[in-house]
Formats: C-alpha cells, structure tokens, sequence
C-alpha cells in the first residue's frame, strides 16, 4: 500500500481530529514535477526530520514535545493510520491559503516559506479523511530515505475507526470548499 510521508506531529494532529487539510508542493527529489497524488488512499507514514517549533502555530508545540518522546527505535516506525483523500484543489493565492489556517497545525511563516519554495508550482490543499488503526511497527527501509513524499509498504491494514464523526467531517468539509472555490 501507498504511504505519504508526513510530519509525525501533522500525522499526531490528523489523528486527533486537529488537522484535516495537508498542504503540499512535494519533496526535494520532486521539483520537476511537483506533488502528484498516487493514491486516494494511503498509511500516514510519520517521519522526524525538519520539525521545529517555529514551523507549528504555539498551541501545538506540545505535539513536537510529543513526538520527540515517542522517536522511532531500532530502525523501525509505526503506522497507526491510513488517510482517504475526501477533496483537492491546487491554490495560488496567498490569501486563500491563509484562510485555510483553520484546517491545519502549521505556523503563517512556515506556510509563507512553503509557498515561496518553487514559486511557480501550486500548493496542493488536500482535505482527508483519517482512520485510526491497531499499531504496525515496521522496519525502516533503505528505500524509504530521502525527501520524497511517497513509498510504498508492503503491509496490509485493518479497517479503521474515523477519527471524526460523519457530521463534524462534513461541517468541516462544507467550510473547506466554501473557502478554496
């Protein structure tokens, strides 16, 4: 199965019903292409690299304590969800991107940094739907290395339990559109 590699505090968020949208240009090894989604579904892969505090808005510093305690050990991680991409939209402006602040953990100036790199290409404004899953721990692979956004794992999950009910992901949903179209 497909897994996005994604903060492990963003992935924390998503799976606490704090985060719904991620916001994506791709990875180092992407500039030519830019973010491209591969699957509609796909495991939330934590990684460790490139978090630091200035990049989450203040009240969600603790997720970084957080995940600081709970690092991968001997080489191996843990899945402990999937995602199912719900809507998309690629966004240039500025100012649509900053209304959707509501939707993620990310501070202004991380988002602004973000948008700056590779001026030229959209974000990608993915709004998800998460399910939590019984924990995978798998080994960390060679291939998994790099800044890259996918990689494939070789692993079959359980069906999860949506994080957040149908009504409060559909008001959320409803408020997202509002804001992109």
């Amino acid at each position: 199965m497909d897994a996005l590699k994604e903060w492990a505090t963003v992935v924390h968020a998503l799976e606490k019903g704090e985060q719904t949208v991620i916001l994506r240009k791709g990875g180092i090894l992407e500039t030519d292409s830019g973010f491209k989604i591969l699957s509609k579904k796909f495991l939330l892969f934590p990684t460790f690299e490139h978090q630091e505090e200035k990049n989450l808005k203040s009240q969600f510093h603790n997720y970084l304590d957080f995940v600081k305690k709970n690092l991968p050990q001997n080489e191996y991680n843990k899945i402990t969800s999937y995602a199912e991409i719900i809507d998309e939209i690629d966004l240039r402006s500025q100012e649509k991107i900053n209304s959707l602040s509501q939707f993620h953990i990310w501070s202004e100036s991380y988002i602004k940094e973000r948008m700056n790199w590779m001026p030229e290409k959209p974000i990608k404004a993915i709004f998800l739907k998460v399910y939590k899953v019984p924990e995978i721990t798998i080994p960390i692979k060679s291939e998994y290395h790099g800044c890259k956004s996918w990689i494939n794992i070789n692993e079959d999950i359980q069906e999860g339990k949506p994080v957040l009910n149908d009504l409060e992901l559909n008001l959320r949903l409803k408020k997202f559109r509002e804001i992109v179209n």
